[in-house]
């Protein structure tokens, strides 16, 4: 049974759009989709713990930053508009948070486009958004090769594989706009793993791997590690997209 709305969104007794929790909010971005302009959000915390997360003190200690406050979010958008397409909505990991489907809503009311950052983790809540109309595309960082010891030792926590394959089903299914992605670590990823994936996800719309940033990695035995060449990465992209697409 498809979830609505009402389901997910449990808010407790009282709760107001003042308890909506953003803790980042840039103006302008050309890189986080693809031939569009957007705006970001970041909502607070995760349900994955990568060891090689740039954005570990938004996941972990949230309470670093200020809130920001919805009223003057949508003020910026409203007079934005017309210059930038959308927004997107990171963290984090913004599908464990109940009042998402209704942060959406407001952003759509003003007639912007909406891009999801997800993990995959919560198939539900991504299924409903899509149902619901809510987003436009999704991003979903694939963390390995679909085996339990290799996702485990990525996202450093234990996690449902199932619900991130329900996810993957989902959205090679076509019905929204998708991109899947991997963030490639020395340390946890070698060519076979990205090919054996590749495999794995044949028939998607794409798999893009991102070199990993070794300046502030959350686990601090990966800081200053070297990555991979981007030459090499180049060179992988291409061997992978000629598996997904065949």
């Amino acid at each position: 049974m498809e979830l609505t709305k009402r389901e997910i969104v449990h808010f407790p007794q009282g709760m107001t759009w003042e308890d909506i929790k953003v803790k980042g909010f840039l103006e302008t971005s050309f890189v986080d989709w693809a031939g569009k302009v957007v705006s970001v959000l970041f909502l607070p915390g995760c349900n994955f713990r990568c060891p090689y997360c740039h954005n570990h003190l938004l996941v972990l200690n949230p309470e670093q930053y200020e809130d920001i406050s919805l009223a003057h979010i949508v003020g910026r958008l409203a007079e934005l508009k017309g210059w930038v397409d959308g927004v997107c909505i990171s963290g984090g990991e913004p599908t464990i948070h109940p009042h998402l489907p209704l942060l959406i809503e407001e952003i759509k009311a003003l007639g912007f486009l909406v891009k999801l950052d997800t993990n995959g983790s919560q198939p539900h809540v991504l299924r409903s958004l899509v149902n619901e109309g809510l987003v436009d595309f999704v991003a979903m960082d694939v963390k390995a090769p679909l085996d339990e010891i290799s996702y485990t030792r990525t996202a450093g926590v234990l996690v449902n594989l199932e619900r991130i394959k329900e996810s993957i089903s989902f959205l090679q299914k076509g019905r929204i706009e998708y991109q899947f992605r991997i963030t490639v670590v020395p340390a946890l990823h070698r060519e076979e793993d990205l090919l054996k994936l590749a495999l794995q996800l044949r028939g998607s719309s794409s798999l893009t791997p991102q070199n990993f940033n070794p300046q502030d990695p959350l686990d601090e035995n990966l800081k200053g590690t070297s990555p991979y060449p981007d030459e090499w990465i180049r060179e992988m992209e291409a061997r992978i997209a000629a598996i997904v697409n065949s």
